[in-house]
């Protein structure tokens, strides 16, 4: 059985949801705004995060030099990536 107290604190949710799905409402150009800006912020992360990770491919490949079957093979493969 719910309390008093219980039944209060859900009908407080409740009215906090309806205004949030007020707020939520958007027309149709203010959510293709928001739509494009989201594509703009997930591509520019994706670009920011793939370059961070392949410079720091490189930088461990290049450091590994002194392994000696392995360090001519990621010499080779930096020397490639670096001229292109």
């Amino acid at each position: 059985m719910i309390s008093p107290d219980e039944t209060s604190q859900i009908s407080e949710i409740n009215a906090e949801l309806k205004r949030l799905n007020e707020r939520m409402r958007l027309s149709l150009p203010k959510l293709l705004g928001v739509q494009f800006l989201r594509g703009v912020a997930f591509g520019l992360g994706s670009f920011l995060g793939a370059t961070l990770v392949v410079s720091a491919l490189i930088y461990s490949l290049s450091s590994i030099n002194f392994i000696p079957i392995i360090g001519d093979w990621a010499s080779q493969i930096a020397e490639r990536i670096q001229t292109r």
